[in-house]
């Protein structure tokens, strides 16, 4: 019994061919990182991004221990409406009496949320798109190219309004509005890179070898562009954020919660522009330029170690 348990863990392991490779395989991804991240370091501007994106998280991660999960709380206010800042409220209150610093913090969950998620949407459409877009020729790329180029040329902001009209105001919403209208120019990309990538003679050696269009498109071609994605996820996501602040003014965004455009919309609400109440406008409005900067500075230098022909300034 003994013998014939060892016989077949033995036959379930896997052989030792098989393990080396996998072991080199994960020292090559190892050395890749660690190469990327040396890269990454010589550029100052992106370690500044990288540094402020990390407090930001942070930030609003911790929200609920920093500020407490009732300061968003209109019937509890703590202070009077459209309160000057001070020593209890650093940034002032809004016109419930709120603090401002601490709406502030909650602000940065909602929109690094949109941002993210509707980045993650808008790249994953674009690059199957713009995969096999540059992967099947004919009218297949024909089609898909020209729905792109409609989308392309219609304003995003115009199509992200008509859909978060039309559909109910939550922050789903505005993320599935943000994706779906702002996809176009991954697209572009990635096809571009996919036409470079199957140019190339290891593509023909594994056509020849009976390789199929899903094992070139998924082993072949997608890790060679995933580079170009991830630093196009990076530049999207400030776009994302800044649409969502956009759409949040517009008043198409959850009124339920508390975001950085939604403060801006309040405040204009409020009178906040004609009273000259600067700390219930500059707060939030700085924090959107800042995000945005920091997601730009790191993309730019991401792009710079993933192509050095660039020549991005460090």
């Amino acid at each position: 019994m003994t013998a014939d348990t060892n016989d077949l863990d033995t036959a379930q392991l896997p052989p030792p061919a098989e393990k080396s490779a996998r072991a080199l395989a994960r020292a090559r991804k190892r050395r890749s990182a660690a190469r990327f991240w040396r890269e990454y370091r010589t550029h100052r501007s992106g370690l500044w991004g990288l540094a402020g994106l990390i407090l930001i998280a942070l930030v609003a991660i911790c929200a609920p221990l920093l500020v407490g999960a009732d300061s968003q709380s209109v019937t509890d206010a703590p202070g009077g409406a459209l309160e000057a800042p001070s020593g209890e409220f650093p940034l002032g209150t809004d016109q419930f009496g709120r603090s401002v610093l601490a709406l502030l913090v909650w602000g940065a969950r909602v929109s690094l949320t949109v941002g993210l998620l509707a980045a993650f949407l808008c790249v994953a459409i674009g690059t199957v798109v713009g995969i096999v877009a540059g992967h099947f020729r004919g009218w297949y790329s024909t089609v898909l190219m020209r729905v792109t180029d409609w989308f392309l040329v219609m304003p995003t902001l115009v199509l992200a309004i008509a859909l978060a009209t039309v559909m109910s105001r939550s922050i789903w919403t505005v993320i599935l509005a943000i994706g779906v209208t702002t996809w176009p120019t991954t697209a572009r990309l990635v096809r571009a890179q996919t036409l470079a990538v199957e140019s190339r003679p290891y593509i023909e050696r594994a056509r020849a070898l009976g390789g199929g269009h899903g094992h070139i498109m998924l082993r072949h071609v997608l890790p060679n562009v995933m580079p170009l994605v991830l630093a196009q996820t990076t530049l999207v996501i400030s776009g994302a954020i800044l649409t969502e602040a956009t759409l949040a003014f517009l008043g198409l965004g959850d009124p339920t919660i508390t975001s950085w455009g939604g403060m801006l919309q309040d405040a204009r609400e409020a009178g906040a522009v004609s009273a000259g109440d600067w700390w219930y406008l500059a707060p939030p409005g700085l924090a959107i330029a800042l995000v945005a900067l920091a997601f730009t500075l790191c993309g730019r230098a991401i792009e710079a170690v993933l192509n050095p022909k660039l020549g991005v300034a460090k």
